[in-house]
């Protein structure tokens, strides 16, 4: 079986290029190694599948080659958070990861690839607390590891402000006001271990969750809710669904773990789907 490893050793740290491709060959597989920027060759190579090694935001750019190209997708989380591998029940440790990404009878899960603008994501999209959340986490991180997400969300919650801003779902207008986050969701998955358990990945739609702003006392609630479920159930969250949302008055986002800008806060799932391994 002839695998195209695409790796990025800057995630979480961790990421032993040489090693994940020795395990891979290990199990029979031929591999060819592959960075971020040179994606545009995988296809060329005629791989049977495209194996991942790296964080969330790793996982995406690398979803999209193999969607376009359709092969499967093999997932080997070596980030700090591995939301996306979390939310797809896919195996954490490295060996597991490897032996599944080159089993020949390796199950296939169809999940959505929505876009951000024109940038692909899986997990989630957010505005409002989530970005000075993940800008204190990024600098947390080398020293808290995974525990770095929820400092950077307790020190967002004590200091941000909330978001004035409109949010759109297929053209319809759904809320207009303040809110501490907004929170569009693929898998739902993010922050190393929070989720908004009512998206389903492979619908062909996108769950936006607004959490209305209140009382600071409020954002408890939603930590809890995200973490052990039901926060669309709660009074003071608006819950949406469909192929198209569009978020106005967010300077910049926090998409699958990285802050950036996101052209007309527009998010869509169109036809493109990702034929993950999963076990």
């Amino acid at each position: 079986m002839r695998l195209a490893l695409v790796a990025n050793d800057a995630s979480g740290g961790r990421t032993d290029v040489a090693r994940v491709a020795d395990l891979l060959r290990g199990h029979g597989a031929e591999v060819t190694v592959h960075g971020l920027d040179d994606l545009a060759a995988v296809p060329a190579g005629r791989p049977d599948r495209i194996v991942v090694a790296g964080g969330d935001g790793s996982i995406a750019p690398v979803a999209a080659v193999a969607a376009d190209a359709d092969l499967p997708l093999g997932v080997v989380p070596t980030g700090t958070a591995n939301d996306f591998a979390r939310a797809l029940g896919l195996p954490m440790a490295v060996e597991d990861a490897c032996a599944l990404a080159a089993a020949p009878d390796a199950a296939e899960r169809r999940v959505d690839l929505p876009r951000a603008g024109e940038r692909p994501f899986l997990n989630a999209a957010s505005a409002g607390l989530s970005v000075p959340a993940a800008r204190a986490a990024r600098t947390l991180k080398p020293r808290l590891g995974p525990l770095a997400y929820a400092a950077g969300a307790l020190r967002a919650g004590l200091t941000a402000r909330p978001l004035r801003c409109r949010v759109a779902v297929d053209g319809q207008e759904a809320f207009a006001g303040a809110a501490w986050q907004v929170i569009v969701a693929g898998t739902g998955a993010f922050g190393g271990g929070a989720e908004l358990d009512a998206a389903d990945p492979a619908d062909a739609r996108l769950d936006v969750a607004v959490l209305r702003a209140g009382s600071r006392s409020a954002l408890a609630r939603h930590a809890w809710a995200l973490r052990t479920g039901g926060l669309t159930e709660l009074a003071d969250v608006l819950h949406a669904r469909g192929r198209e949302v569009v978020v106005t008055g967010a300077a910049r986002f926090n998409v699958d773990g990285e802050v950036c800008e996101v052209p007309g806060g527009r998010f869509a799932v169109r036809s493109e789907r990702v034929r993950v391994l999963v076990p």
